[in-house]
């Protein structure tokens, strides 16, 4: 999870150009759902509500068995 303006920059750093740190270990990365918010301000604060206790039970409840 996280914020970007340029998604598909981000997609190909996590996939092809990091060298080292926490993305490289989880390679490929695929994209199973994606937001869009009109301020950068929104996005992080959905993030923030995603990462929260109740924002993982909405992603296992709601959205892992949706992509599955």
């Amino acid at each position: 999870m996280g914020y970007s303006s340029d998604f598909k920059t981000r997609i190909l750093f996590h996939n092809k150009k990091a060298k080292k740190g926490w993305t490289i270990r989880y390679r490929p990365w695929v994209v199973a759902h994606t937001e869009e918010f009109s301020s950068k301000k929104q996005a992080i604060k959905r993030e923030k509500q995603l990462k929260s206790a109740q924002g993982r039970r909405y992603i296992w409840n709601e959205l892992i068995p949706k992509i599955l």
